[in-house]
């Protein structure tokens, strides 16, 4: 049996979701955001947040609100560890953009959900709300929920991660695997850190890993590496979902590095560690899929799943939000036409404003993501090569020129609501 009839319905509440969903909400239209676990999400580690970030939360109010907790980052240093020599050092107030300065944080993810949700209106979100099928229904969509629920929504958007039924749905296919893979982790010192305002990030052979301070007490690490051999894939096999073997693994592979970042592993808690598979979506793939059709659409990683190495998972996810409200927005609170009385009429009227409002936004973040997916798999195919000419490339040519290329994908502005 159909549900109450929505207007729109957004398939997952993390960063993409719940900053549309907001985003939306300021414009004065209401959503419906469906969260698969039983209440909001703890897991998940800090975000890079550069300084297209900021334009996209302080789009939607909450930039200030955001800032107040998490520390302004000032600089970066590239190490190698297998020489234990810097290979580069930047300050970011001497980097300038088209649209200024640079901004960057490392933000909690768990903050920066809760704020999203706080903002929005009591019952947005919806827990325990997993999506198993859509079905058409003339101009609407029917969201079947595992509970039985179903859902009639005159718009559908597919923030559902890198395992989005809504992806599937517009016949996206899986993610691709980057044969690269991660270890992250989160430390809070008590006694504070003595990082200071900067990125640390060293280069190893196949390894890359960073050290970012959130604020003065909590500190963000991750390590990455390319599979080179099935040597590689059966250690991470063998790690399984073991966080102490983990740890080991990671200890064993930072290389030369100064004991104030080794000591940010070791006292890393067990239960605050994770490894992940990178995965990215092939940037074919969003030149000729449908990133929207009639009324449904995907933000997000649903959307673009990228690796990490540039830091624009999150920061594209906001973006994302923001310009898909104000596209939305633009369609739905145009006025109707008044000469237009036949409720039938009214319905494809409607629906065809929902279809040119998505299509403007599926126009507006497809270049945009197809250069940051290509950019970050081009970034970590260099840091993370292995070989003569790449260490040579890497090292001795490019190790100036790609926090540069990262920057520049930082320097963007996906504009106000309205």
């Amino acid at each position: 049996m159909e549900g109450v009839e929505l207007d729109i319905v957004i398939v997952g509440g993390g960063i993409a979701g719940l900053t549309t969903s907001l985003g939306l909400h300021r414009l004065g239209i209401r959503s419906l955001v469906l969260e698969s676990s039983d209440k909001m999400r703890n897991t998940g580690f800090p975000i890079t947040a550069y300084t297209n970030a900021w334009k996209a939360l302080d789009a939607v109010g909450i930039g200030d609100s955001i800032r107040q907790h998490h520390q302004r980052l000032q600089g970066n240093v590239i190490t190698s560890t297998i020489t234990g020599l810097q290979t580069s050092k930047a300050t970011f107030a001497k980097i300038k953009g088209k649209h200024g300065g640079h901004e960057i944080r490392c933000v909690q993810r768990q903050l920066l959900l809760e704020t999203l949700a706080k903002e929005l209106p009591s019952g947005t979100v919806r827990y325990s709300s997993k999506v198993v099928s859509i079905e058409e229904s003339g101009f609407y969509k029917l969201v079947h929920l595992a509970d039985g629920t179903i859902l009639k929504t005159k718009v559908l958007i597919g923030c559902d991660g890198v395992n989005s039924v809504v992806a599937k749905w517009l016949q996206f296919k899986k993610p691709a695997f980057s044969r690269r893979s991660a270890i992250r982790g989160c430390v809070d010192f008590k006694s504070g850190h003595s990082f200071g305002d900067r990125f640390m990030l060293f280069f190893g052979k196949r390894f890359r890993s960073g050290f970012l301070p959130c604020d003065g007490n909590t500190v963000y690490w991750f390590l990455s590496w390319t599979h080179s051999s099935q040597e590689n894939a059966d250690k991470e096999r063998e790690m399984g979902d073991d966080p102490a073997k983990m740890k080991q693994f990671v200890l064993h592979k930072l290389g030369k590095i100064p004991d104030q970042v080794r000591a940010v592993i070791e006292n890393n808690e067990l239960d605050r560690i994770i490894l992940s598979p990178l995965r990215y979506r092939h940037p074919w793939e969003l030149v000729w899929g449908n990133i929207s059709k009639g009324n449904v659409c995907v933000a997000g990683d649903a959307f673009h799943p990228m690796t990490p190495e540039i830091g624009q998972g999150g920061c594209a996810a906001l973006e994302d939000g923001v310009v898909l409200a104000r596209c939305l927005g633009e369609a739905l609170l145009k006025e109707p036409n008044r000469a237009t009385k036949d409720r039938a009429e009214r319905e494809r009227e409607e629906y065809k404003k929902i279809e040119a409002g998505l299509k403007k936004y599926a126009e507006e973040r497809k270049w945009r993501s197809i250069q940051l997916v290509t950019t970050a798999y081009m970034v970590g195919y260099i840091q993370q090569g292995y070989g003569l000419f790449v260490d040579f490339l890497r090292d001795k040519i490019l190790a100036s020129y790609i926090p540069g290329m990262v920057m520049k994908m930082a320097d963007f502005d996906c504009g106000k609501l309205n």
